[in-house]
């Protein structure tokens, strides 16, 4: 069938099957044949980079998001999404609460530190304002925000738009994509680096956003 590989892992290059390991958690590249969405990989798409696209749809990707606006001629863009079973008003809180910690492994990036479980009833950022905070510092910038639409901010060089897309009635598509322009050689390290933790704070605010939907 068109865009579907039927090679096995063990005849994919040697660095394909190491990002496997790496990533680790489900398979990135190349896409399961057997998989519900059948999805190819953004490497595949537009000629990026192993590791690029996590749960994103095609239309997902082929998308602009605010992001884009910011970065010129981006070296590296990646996309993650991930399905909530929650409105959109319900993750939106979630979101906002980025600014107090990464939600993502806090024993990597939060020195061990829990990153809230209870929403704050913070205020919409504005832009200017702090991004998140790691170990308690602030850190990033918020360059533009839509309220329960999206929030695009920028961090250690990487410029980032998270959208709530409303799926049905009682769903949410929640997506991140990433633009930067890391030296080439090392675009492929940092987008997997970043598709590990990116991962881990998506599904974390999937799951926090659904428990307060009960």
């Amino acid at each position: 069938m068109p865009g579907q590989d039927t090679r096995s892992a063990t005849s994919l290059p040697r660095h394909a099957r190491q990002a496997a390991i790496v990533v680790g958690f489900r398979r990135v590249w190349p896409p399961d044949p057997g998989g519900a969405s059948q999805d190819r990989s953004a490497t595949q798409l537009n000629g990026g980079v192993i590791g690029d696209r996590w749960g994103s749809s095609d239309q997902e990707v082929g998308r602009s998001y605010p992001c884009d606006a910011y970065v010129d001629r981006p070296t590296m863009e990646a996309w993650r999404s991930v399905g909530v079973g929650a409105r959109p008003e319900v993750v939106w809180p979630w979101l906002v609460q980025v600014r107090l910690a990464p939600y993502s492994y806090d024993w990597i990036d939060n020195l061990g530190r829990r990153s809230p479980r209870e929403l704050r009833a913070l205020a919409d950022p504005v832009p200017g304002d702090k991004f998140t905070a790691t170990s308690g510092r602030p850190v990033g910038r918020v360059l533009a925000v839509e309220s329960g639409v999206h929030l695009t901010a920028s961090i250690m060089g990487a410029t980032m738009t998270y959208w709530l897309e409303p799926d049905g009635e009682a769903r949410t598509r929640l997506i991140l994509k990433i633009v930067s322009r890391p030296p080439r050689g090392l675009a492929t390290a940092l987008c997997l680096g970043d598709l590990v933790m990116a991962r881990r704070q998506l599904l974390n605010l999937k799951e926090l956003a659904e428990r307060s939907a009960v």
